[in-house]
């Protein structure tokens, strides 16, 4: 299963998930003119066999492919590690369907039709924002993420996160005692045009607690809330 690609190459490398073959040759053919390495796959199945055998940058999912939906497709390959970012393409417009597709572990999600410069800034976005992300083992306390793995332990006993609660952990694991609004959480966290709003911040927060604290060891939450600001992950003082 492919881990979300370190290469330094220039040209980064896309998995495009595409049945309608006049769409898929007019973005392969922008996207390669943008110096994109595109790999077609044009069913379910043969996007996951394509993730099974190489390695890409990201991923660009139709919601409508044949065989498995692009949904299946990407909570697949969510559940078997993968973590190189995912925009999905969709001729649907409703929350619904936006929500279900981010809570799966998308990035990003682009409504038919688009325009191949929207398309090629927003993949320029979640690659870039993917490559800042280099060390792959983050530890804090008895706390562990792996990004390479896209796994979590506490104690050394794995912690079963959903595709958000694991993507807010690790930005919090990267950015340890800084506070950050709500809204900051969104935007880092959350698509910039997804449904998500503060309500959705702090039920994930809520749900991330549970997991990854020990009241029961007398242990302090390690997301702290300040009062009329935001949240703060805590980096326990430790000597060196």
């Amino acid at each position: 299963m492919d881990k979300s690609s370190e290469s330094t190459i220039a040209m980064p490398r896309i998995l495009f998930a595409e049945d309608e073959q006049k769409l898929a040759n007019l973005v392969i053919d922008f996207l390669t003119a943008e110096d994109y390495e595109i790999d077609l796959a044009t069913s379910g199945p043969a996007a996951l066999s394509r993730l099974e055998s190489d390695s890409y940058d990201a991923l660009i999912l139709d919601v409508g492919l044949p065989g498995l939906s692009g949904f299946e497709v990407c909570k697949i390959y969510r559940e078997k590690g993968g973590t190189a970012p995912i925009i999905f393409l969709t001729g649907q417009n409703t929350v619904a369907d936006k929500e279900r597709g981010l809570d799966l572990g998308a990035d990003d999600y682009l409504t038919k039709p688009f325009h191949m410069r929207e398309l090629s800034a927003r993949l320029r976005a979640i690659t870039r924002r993917s490559r800042t992300l280099v060390s792959p083992r983050l530890e804090i306390g008895d706390l562990s993420l792996d990004s390479a793995t896209h796994t979590v332990t506490k104690g050394g006993t794995p912690l079963q996160l959903m595709p958000r609660e694991y993507a807010l952990l690790e930005f919090f694991m990267r950015h340890p005692n800084r506070t950050f609004t709500q809204n900051e959480l969104l935007d880092e966290v959350w698509s910039k045009d997804s449904e998500a709003s503060p309500d959705t911040v702090r039920v994930h927060i809520t749900k991330l607690r549970a997991k990854i604290d020990s009241p029961d060891k007398g242990e302090e939450s390690l997301i702290k809330t300040v009062h009329r600001v935001g949240y703060r992950f805590e980096k326990s003082v430790t000597s060196d």
